[in-house]
């Protein structure tokens, strides 16, 4: 979930142009295109809505954790960084609130919470995915200093917590009873890659154990399960959204060509329709297919499928014809997005994340 900006298609010629030049004029002022024009409403609202000691919370004070490494990324995707930029002091203030936060067992967040204790990896991999952005961009040297501890702390707390199978549950293996699914496996994955991609030391079978679970998730038809806990795979039984947020972490790590790759971005394609209003997880099943198709872009899937008519290809270009038209009917006046139950702070950064992946600057949404 950018619109095309709609140019004049007439042009008037002045017959007095060819008998002599026109009178010098000021250059016209360039039409900012409508897409910025969200982004910058979203963004100042996020800014409006940031608690003071620095973070966002969801419905009813609900996943801080989340919500404050979800919105803090937006920032960042805007070209901010900590010394310099529109929400640099916003993001510092999310930096520090998160920073005063890590426990000493690598944990990301506050397992006390009562909103986040039954739920706390979401927050973990996602505040993993905000800390390791920001670490390769900070230049104080004793706050990257505590910024490296706090990373591989929580690297480690994410090795430790992987099920036996190779995936991450609600919480720990430990806490939840060697419990695995999907959507925290992909969150878990994806905040591996950025660490990685910062320089933290990340463990080979980590990442290997992780990728084993999602292709041991995939049926035949080429959609990933939600849990391999309670047994093996069957067609039928495949999630869209979890099938979406496997292909984006397949493409993060350059894994265009991966046999399961292509069958997890065939069933999508077959799947999943595009700003045709709200559908089952449908933010999360577009926070991450976005992510799929930027990488992508307009010629991969072709390459991927040498066979298929072009017409057919799926393409980021034509991604964004349909889905930012979308998205700038479902904005509200203030710069937000209220869809689903998790509440605006979400649904907002959800939808920021998805407008900015064309300016390209975080490495963990590169193509």
């Amino acid at each position: 979930m950018a619109l095309r900006v709609r140019w004049p298609s007439s042009i008037l010629v002045a017959l007095a142009f060819v008998a002599a030049p026109a009178p010098a004029q000021e250059p016209a002022a360039k039409k900012k295109p409508d897409h910025d024009a969200m982004i910058d409403k979203g963004l100042e609202w996020l800014k409006k809505n940031q608690a003071a000691d620095g973070h966002w919370e969801a419905q009813g004070g609900q996943y801080p954790t989340s919500m404050t490494a979800l919105a803090g990324m937006c920032m960042l995707m805007e070209g901010s960084t900590l010394r310099e930029g529109k929400y640099s002091d916003n993001l510092v203030k999310a930096v520090t609130w998160f920073m005063a936060r890590a426990q000493p067992n690598g944990l990301i967040g506050n397992p006390n919470n009562p909103t986040e204790s039954s739920r706390y990896t979401y927050g973990h991999g996602y505040g993993l995915l905000f800390l390791a952005s920001i670490y390769g961009e900070e230049e104080d040297q004793e706050r990257r200093k505590k910024l490296e501890v706090i990373l591989k702390k929580a690297v480690e707390f994410c090795g430790n917590a992987q099920t036996k199978r190779g995936g991450w549950g609600y919480v720990s293996a430990k806490d939840g009873s060697d419990f695995d699914e999907g959507s925290t496996t992909i969150t878990q994955l994806q905040a591996i890659r950025a660490a990685k991609n910062a320089g933290i030391p990340v463990k080979k079978e980590i990442i290997d154990n992780a990728t084993k679970y999602l292709r041991d998730c995939t049926t035949a038809r080429g959609g990933i399960i939600y849990s391999l806990a309670n047994g093996g795979v069957a067609n039928g039984q495949e999630r869209p959204a979890l099938t979406a947020a496997a292909v984006a972490a397949a493409f993060s790590a350059g894994q265009y060509k991966d046999e399961y790759a292509m069958k997890w971005i065939k069933y999508c394609k077959d799947n999943i329709p595009i700003g045709k209003g709200r559908l089952s997880h449908d933010e999360y099943q577009s926070y991450y297919f976005a992510q799929a198709l930027y990488v992508l872009g307009d010629d991969r899937y072709g390459e991927m499928f040498p066979k298929e008519a072009k017409s057919g290809w799926l393409t980021w270009s034509g991604y964004k014809e349909a889905m930012f038209d979308y998205l700038k009917t479902q904005q509200n006046q203030d710069g937000s997005w209220t869809s689903g139950y998790i509440g605006p702070v979400y649904s907002t950064a959800v939808n920021l994340t998805i407008l900015q992946l064309d300016k390209g600057i975080l490495p963990i949404y590169h193509r």
